[in-house]
């Protein structure tokens, strides 16, 4: 069997996107964010081999997967792990949309 491919939804990329470029602004370097982004995609490849390693939700088939203050909410399918969202964890949950 062929290894699960990891594919971002829209709303993660964005939500990636403008946690990095906040972090790259904020703090005048662009070093924090890169160790944020490989933190993240060292986590993801870890489902790969471990799909059901991250947090049922209420949501039927998501799962969350922690990474210091973030979630990233995923599902799993037999071809795909699919990254719905990235969460910061500081933020008002009201405010969360996962799908």
């Amino acid at each position: 069997m062929a290894a699960r491919k990891i594919i971002w939804s829209n709303l993660a990329k964005v939500k990636l996107y403008d946690t990095l470029n906040y972090f790259a602004e904020r703090n005048k370097s662009k070093t924090y964010s890169e160790k944020l982004y490989k933190r993240i995609n060292k986590e993801l490849r870890l489902l790969i081999k471990q799909p059901d390693f991250g947090i049922k939700t209420e949501i039927e088939n998501v799962r969350g997967l922690i990474v210091g203050d973030y979630i990233l909410f995923y599902e799993v399918n037999k071809d795909f792990i699919i990254v719905h969202t990235l969460w910061d964890c500081r933020q008002n949950i009201e405010n969360l949309k996962i799908k």
